[in-house]
């Protein structure tokens, strides 16, 4: 059976988040030492508020996802030899280290810490308070996306996140923001708020997206030795991934079409690596024929060895 590994984005943090693989892995206390005493205080110990700051979010979800793969790498040996991967927004970083393409653990975490600053810098006011915010939307996409256009008007308002065929995420400026859930309320669209610091993935993002494809160029980032499945088309990463990574931070994370071309390609089972389990909730309304892992903690990590054990034997993959 071919295995995809999908990595946790941001909204997928939680106190204490990695300190289980921290002590229980030392593949894992490697990646957490590598971050430093700063990240691994505010994984351990940081409050929810706190973690929820984008700029201190990006890096904390990047550290604890590449820790928990690092440790399925060394606890799976030879029968972890995934056949695609993709992240959800953040994740992509994660999803592109995995791969190669970002080259260093180290090169990776000061890649999504300044683009957390941007990200930060471009969704908020002077003041430093938020420009906008976002949304879950529960219905048809089709639905949702007339709503977006009816209460648009002269501000910033975007379908960001296609998650499900009955999930789509909504963001924009805060006036406008407003005005799509009175209009969604009125065609008998549930909308909820989601606890995040600005409207990502809009337009709004685009002084970010300029700048941080300027860092990306300067990365030298090097081709996939593994097929990544982006966000901003669902297919297979082709160009340049500089350039690619940099639209998607003003760019809508086509999720359910990530999953629908992994399964297409004959991928049959996905193991979601970071904080949480969300990406495998959506796997399983996007394509329920598929089976799905995680690896977030020791016992996670645990029971998804033994999966890959029981599925590919003790010697190694098929």
């Amino acid at each position: 059976m071919k295995i995809g590994l999908l990595f946790a984005g941001q909204g997928a943090q939680y106190p204490g988040m990695g300190k289980d693989l921290y002590e229980g892995s030392a593949a894992a206390k490697e990646v957490f030492d590598i971050a430093g005493e700063d990240i691994k205080e505010i994984c351990f110990n940081g409050s929810a508020e706190a973690l929820k700051q984008t700029q201190v979010t990006q890096p904390c979800v990047y550290i604890v996802t590449m820790a928990a793969y690092m440790a399925l790498v060394k606890a799976a040996g030879s029968r972890l030899q995934p056949a695609g991967v993709a992240g959800f927004s953040l994740g992509e970083y994660s999803a592109l280290t995995a791969a190669g393409v970002i080259d260093d653990i180290k090169k990776g975490l000061g890649i999504v810490s300044r683009r957390g600053e941007l990200m930060m810098g471009a969704g908020t006011d002077e003041n430093g308070d938020p420009k906008g915010g976002m949304a879950a939307a529960l219905g048809k996409r089709q639905d949702i996306l007339a709503c977006v256009e009816s209460a648009r008007g002269n501000g910033i308002l975007e379908g960001v996140n296609f998650n499900t065929p009955a999930q789509t995420v909504v963001a924009g400026d805060l006036c406008a923001l407003a005005r799509f859930k009175e209009k969604a309320t009125e065609n008998r669209i549930r909308v909820v708020p989601l606890s995040v610091s600005t409207a990502f993935h809009t337009p709004m993002m685009r002084p970010a997206a300029d700048k941080l494809r300027q860092l990306l160029l300067m990365s030298e980032l090097k081709k996939p030795a593994l097929k990544v499945y982006c966000n901003v088309s669902g297919k297979e990463l082709t160009g340049s991934a500089a350039e690619i990574m940099a639209k998607q931070a003003e760019s809508p994370v086509l999720w359910q079409e990530t999953i629908e071309n992994m399964a297409s390609d004959g991928i049959g089972a996905m193991i979601e690596i970071g904080p949480g389990t969300a990406l495998s909730g959506m796997v399983r309304k996007i394509a329920p024929q598929m089976i799905t892992y995680n690896v977030e903690d020791m016992e996670s990590l645990k029971k998804t060895t033994q999966a890959l054990a029981g599925m590919f034997g003790a010697e190694g993959g098929k």
